[in-house]
């Protein structure tokens, strides 16, 4: 592609104006609050993150953040109150044992 573009006063057709639909800078500067934690992973997963934030020129930490966000939003439901003062099937101790 060493052939040179050769610009004329030539008419364009019947040119359209598309409406903007980029986000104004202020929604992409956002930064959502953090909150430092401590957490210990397995070696495999710190490299597995650390081989491929390195591949994609990135931070591991930030690939891990949000893989978590992505998964936290799809799988968040809003929380409902409970009406029978029980906690869920899934919380409660199994052979029928109350809790105190």
């Amino acid at each position: 592609m060493t052939a040179k573009i050769k610009y004329t006063d030539a008419p364009i057709g019947n040119p359209r104006v598309v409406e903007d639909f980029l986000p104004p800078p202020e929604d992409l500067a956002f930064r959502e609050e953090g909150v430092k934690i401590t957490l210990a992973l397995s070696k495999r997963s710190v490299e597995f993150f650390k081989r491929e934030a390195q591949k994609h020129n990135t931070q591991y930490q930030r690939m891990i953040r949000r893989l978590l966000d992505a998964y936290a939003e799809r799988y968040a439901q809003p929380l409902a109150p409970r009406s029978t003062g029980r906690p869920p099937a899934g919380l409660r101790p199994r052979g029928g044992r109350r809790l105190p």
